[in-house]
């Protein structure tokens, strides 16, 4: 099977999504995800200019020379652009191969090991009677598992909360990339968040219970230490993962955050290889990889990434927002479903003008996804509807503390 054409489409239902389109010379068509939030026009100039003019005339069926050749062959490695192409590349040829075989693509990769994928939603509030209104209605919607995100005293807009105003007068959502001409500027205080948040811990226990798996989310905003006090004050309230307390490019920091706490830690859904986690899975410094299949090199990374983990006990926490495209969710489903060592997905469940451009299989019930059982994927791209929603500029925002210093966000 010869690959003929590769198609980029930029488009923007709800949110901007590049997408890969691959055909091969017998007509199957596969698609990937290349959407690197913020940064979109890279993935797709780094597609259309230097990537699909490597695939005409290639073997569809060679995926891990295609990978390999991919990542080797442009010499300066590595990087969330480079990553996210090559990651389009490389779950639009396991689309292609499924298709051919005649399977849902989960079972390429050795079969469901699980009947379903347990996810988990996003309960934020500004105060408790928003934010319990929040986890309410997530476990309505069927949600066994909850993130809780919470407004803080004294800073004005705080990452996760969905109902806080945007520089763009709307929503905040959980999505919060803003259509404006520069990036959103927001403030920060650690010091508050930390002495705000394990009360809302205990609030939420108190009104849900002890049964209910909860997740928060720290945004890489904390020092080591920060991180260490934190996850030692929630030690009573049972989290499932503390996510991102600390930038853990410094992969030697979470080792002060270990030797303090027992809260489970989640890392990585800014990294992009197999190389940003060695020490840290190497010597078990954290519980669960956080890594997007679309940033991370398509899923021929990420098995390897996770079958690493594996041996030492780590499981997976792909990470799955509305900046993952349905194409980028589909290809976690499969893997998440085959792999030995699954943990959680984070599920955000896309609007309706991206459902109309992306056409899935996959489904949610009673707190768990499924991808489904088409062959391929399970997700077509609707091009005319795509054509509607051109490509519009959006930022994330950005933090400054309170004496004027730009922070992590």
């Amino acid at each position: 099977m010869k690959i003929v054409a590769a198609d980029v489409i930029v488009s923007s239902p709800d949110r901007n999504f590049v997408t890969l389109k691959i055909t091969t010379d017998d007509g199957v068509t596969g698609l990937g995800d290349g959407t690197l939030n913020g940064r979109e026009l890279s993935v797709a100039s780094y597609l259309r200019d230097h990537v699909v003019p490597l695939l005409i005339g290639r073997d569809a069926h060679r995926i891990e020379d295609a990978w390999q050749f991919l990542y080797r062959s442009a010499y300066w490695r590595r990087g969330p652009v480079t990553m996210a192409a090559i990651a389009a590349v490389d779950v639009a040829l396991w689309d292609i191969k499924a298709k051919a075989a005649g399977m849902p693509l989960y079972q390429l990769l050795g079969g469901a090991s699980r009947t379903g994928i347990m996810a988990y939603g996003h309960a934020s509030g500004r105060d408790l009677p928003e934010l319990f209104d929040s986890i309410r209605r997530h476990l309505e919607q069927g949600y066994r598992s909850i993130r809780v995100q919470t407004s803080v005293p004294g800073i004005n807009a705080v990452y996760g909360v969905a109902t806080q105003p945007s520089a763009a007068g709307k929503r905040y959502d959980y999505e919060p990339a803003q259509r404006t001409p520069l990036p959103a500027e927001e403030d920060w205080d650690t010091r508050s968040y930390l002495r705000h948040l394990p009360g809302v811990f205990e609030a939420v226990r108190n009104e849900f219970g002890p049964e209910l798996p909860l997740l928060h989310d720290g945004h890489h905003r904390m020092t080591p230490i920060q991180a260490a006090k934190l996850g030692k004050a929630l030690e009573p309230y049972d989290l499932f993962w503390l996510e991102d307390c600390t930038p853990a490019e410094n992969q030697e920091a979470l080792r002060l955050v270990r030797q303090h706490t027992t809260t489970p830690l989640a890392i990585g859904e800014v990294f992009n290889t197999v190389w940003d986690y060695q020490t840290l899975i190497r010597e078990q410094l954290i519980d669960y990889v956080r890594s997007a299949v679309t940033h991370t090199g398509g899923i021929t990374a990420m098995r390897k990434l996770l079958d690493f983990a594996a041996q030492y006990q780590i499981k997976s926490g792909i990470h799955g927002p509305t900046d993952i495209s349905p194409v980028g969710m589909a290809a976690a489903l499969h893997l998440d479903l085959a792999i030995h060592n699954f943990g959680i997905q984070e599920y955000m469940q896309h609007g309706a003008l991206t459902n109309e451009v992306f056409r899935q299989s996959f489904t949610f019930a009673d707190g768990y996804l499924h991808p489904g059982e088409q062959p391929g994927l399970g997700v077509e791209l609707d091009e005319e509807a795509a054509a509607k929603f051109p490509y519009v500029p959006a930022y994330l925002p950005f933090n400054r503390l309170q004496d004027g210093t730009v922070h992590d966000w």
